[in-house]
């Protein structure tokens, strides 16, 4: 599958009260993330019929950004069934390489008229597979 990323640097609006990330901020880049990876690929046609929403989310913290840190942010889809994708999201230290985060997140595919889910298509699928 292919993998989509980009960098962010951490500011202090996100920095907790032990001045790491705060750990909402990473979901909120995870979310992030997953959201600009469905919007940079897929025609503005496929996404004005479908909705993606969150079904679970199980992250692992492994080590903590601070101020002025560069994050490079990471997804790619594991695997797709029926109406539900696994997504993976792992933020690293850009400068040592150290993983940060670890995230596999659970996303159910709705038609944007009916709010029901539907099985991902074949096209659907092939918006996150590498381009050669």
């Amino acid at each position: 599958m292919e993998t989509f990323e980009k960098l962010l640097t951490v500011g202090e609006d996100d920095l907790d009260d032990l001045e790491h990330v705060n750990n909402v901020r990473y979901v909120q880049w995870i979310q992030d993330i997953s959201k600009e990876h469905w919007q940079t690929n897929a025609p503005a046609q496929m996404q004005e019929g479908v909705i993606w929403v969150v079904m679970t989310h199980h992250i692992t913290y492994k080590s903590a950004a601070k101020l002025g840190d560069v994050i490079q942010i990471k997804t790619h889809i594991a695997k797709s069934r029926g109406a539900t994708s696994e997504r993976v999201v792992e933020m690293f230290d850009y400068k040592t390489k150290r993983l940060l985060l670890r995230s596999s997140t659970e996303w159910c595919l709705l038609n944007a008229k009916t709010n029901r889910p539907m099985r991902i298509s074949d096209d659907i699928k092939n918006v996150f597979t590498a381009r050669v």
